[in-house]
């Protein structure tokens, strides 16, 4: 009494609804989970290629920078080299006048070319700057001496002994002054 059904007698639509509709649903969650997985790796590439983008402009400014200041410093190193030259020449052209006439006729050949030099160091961005009657400032000074006087304020510069270089506004050569200080007259008078 119990019949039982042969699959060969089934109607054929009723067995293939149900495997293929849950193999459409698998493989719309398999797709959907697929585009997921691809989109944060996009996402996560575009990251890695945005942060090497970045790391790699800032190796190439650096090394700019780095190389301008080898540059720099190459060309500072020189310049240096030439300022005591260049001092020899201002001392020994503040003698000339008290020479004879051909002394003289030298020393204006001199005069030239010490010109010569200090426009080369001005065409560089080399520049000397005045220190008397400015403020000591240990960054362009070095003092060699400390006088006592009351003509000029304590800690004012009063003499210049050797000229001080900036190449732009860095300081390449400090100036080498003597500095005012307080005469002891002047403090007694203060304590009092």
């Amino acid at each position: 009494m119990s019949e039982t059904l042969d699959p060969n007698e089934l109607p054929e639509d009723d067995l293939l609804v149900e495997p293929q509709e849950a193999t459409k649903e698998t493989s719309e969650t398999t797709v959907k989970m697929e585009e997921i997985k691809l989109q944060e790796q996009v996402i996560d590439f575009r990251d890695k290629y945005l942060r090497t983008l970045a790391d790699s402009e800032n190796l190439r400014k650096r090394l700019q920078k780095e190389r301008h200041e080898l540059v720099q410093y190459a060309v500072q190193g020189a310049i240096l080299d030439f300022l005591s030259p260049i001092d020899h020449f201002e001392n020994a052209l503040k003698f000339a006048g008290q020479g004879s006439a051909e002394v003289q006729h030298w020393a204006t050949g001199f005069q030239m070319i010490l010109e010569q030099f200090k426009e080369a160091l001005s065409n560089n961005g080399v520049t000397s700057f005045v220190s008397v009657g400015t403020p000591f400032d240990p960054h362009c000074h070095e003092a060699v001496e400390m006088i006592e006087t009351s003509e000029f304020s304590p800690g004012s510069v009063i003499e210049e002994s050797l000229r001080g270089y900036k190449m732009a506004e860095k300081i390449i050569r400090p100036a080498r002054v003597k500095v005012a200080k307080a005469s002891s007259l002047d403090e007694e008078n203060e304590e009092q």
